[in-house]
């Protein structure tokens, strides 16, 4: 079954063929070294969600309802003929299985992350949207623990600019653009160490908190 939305048929055909090699490996690293399930997403032009619903909540970035999932453990191979069959499609990753995620506004997170380097402190892969946001990944889980660790550090009450994604959401991955607005990049890329084995989220809250709310004040 094909995938192809206006902006993607009008491609040409060697650019095409470089987009669909690098997303395969894309794939295949997300599913072979790192352990992740990789699900096909929709993609969006000029606001216009490839699913075909006008009113469509979260254009470009959603599951395809007609895609399998590219399972943990799949190698290149496997990648590659999986994902012929949605070209164009964006890569999500599904939250809540291999980890949760933390998403602060981008510039409180790159100060974060720098002083979160600087303390030593265990750290997961973090992207950055187009939209603005960082997105931290921590070990799964978080997202049902947040509100107690908010309130035993005394943030509870806090206005902070601070969300946690957990099972049923899903993130666009690097290489894939967001909705049409350009794509997700790494600013610290997963490794096999922290792939599988990202940080209790209560490792890095205090420190994502204090910085969201200096940033936001």
């Amino acid at each position: 079954m094909g995938f192809t939305i206006g902006g993607i048929r009008e491609m040409r055909v060697g650019a095409r063929r470089r987009v669909r090699t690098t997303e395969c490996t894309a794939v295949a690293e997300y599913t072979g070294l790192w352990g992740w399930d990789v699900v096909p997403g929709t993609r969006a032009v000029s606001g216009r969600c490839s699913c075909g619903d006008p009113a469509c909540a979260a254009p470009g970035a959603h599951p395809l309802s007609f895609a399998e999932p590219v399972p943990a453990g799949a190698g290149l191979d496997d990648a590659v003929k999986a994902w012929s069959e949605y070209p164009g499609a964006a890569l999500l990753l599904p939250v809540g299985r291999a980890f949760d995620v933390i998403e602060v506004a981008e510039a409180a997170g790159r100060r974060a992350l720098v002083r979160l380097e600087r303390m030593g402190l265990p750290l997961g892969p973090v992207c950055a949207t187009p939209t603005g946001r960082a997105r931290f990944f921590v070990a799964p889980g978080a997202a049902a623990e947040l509100p107690q660790l908010l309130y035993r550090m005394g943030w509870d009450d806090a206005d902070l600019d601070l969300h946690c994604l957990g099972p049923g959401s899903y993130v666009t991955a690097p290489p894939s653009d967001l909705g049409g607005l350009g794509p997700v990049r790494w600013l610290r890329p997963p490794t096999l160490d922290t792939a599988g084995a990202p940080p209790q989220a209560r490792l890095l809250l205090g420190t994502l908190a204090y910085i969201c709310h200096r940033t936001h004040f």
